[in-house]
């Protein structure tokens, strides 16, 4: 299946691009676009971003691999964000990731996104959420949890 933005996608790109003075100053947008549409940025994405801001492909990757809000793999259909800063790492957010990671099957060592095989949970340590006084903090897709225990913790994967 070839990649293909939708064209009402393609179009609200192309106004855009007119408010910049230089196509490539467009290149973050384009790809904030293409990843809320797709889930994530693909090499397909990424070539297509090139082509069309007229760069060549290693100057959108290069993008896609600085900013840590890029995802270059689709994310789980439940999202377990840990908060890793330090109120909640003095109350355990360590290893209620590693509680997470090991349930799941995936590697409490890697300090990366991980995807269970099935797609159905993403585990990601992430910077500050924004609620310290309640440590430690998860986020499970846009729902903010604070105090969380391991046992909380069960509990949002078996809901």
């Amino acid at each position: 299946m070839a990649f293909s933005v939708p064209a009402s996608l393609e179009a609200e790109l192309d106004e855009l691009t007119t408010h910049y003075p230089v196509k490539r100053s467009a290149s973050l947008m384009y790809l904030h676009a293409l990843q809320e549409h797709f889930g994530f940025i693909s090499p397909e994405a990424i070539a297509w971003t090139a082509r069309k801001l007229d760069l060549q492909p290693i100057n959108v990757y290069e993008l896609v691999t600085f900013y840590p809000m890029f995802r270059q793999e689709p994310l789980g259909k439940t999202q377990i964000k840990v908060c890793r800063t330090l109120s909640c790492a003095l109350a355990g957010s360590g290893a209620l990731r590693d509680h997470y990671c090991k349930k799941l099957g995936l590697d409490p060592h890697k300090h990366v996104p991980q995807t269970t095989p099935d797609g159905k949970y993403t585990v990601e340590f992430v910077e500050c959420l924004a609620d310290c006084g309640n440590a430690p903090v998860v986020m499970v897709n846009d729902d903010l949890r604070g105090k969380v225990s391991l046992a909380e913790a069960d509990r949002v994967l078996t809901q």
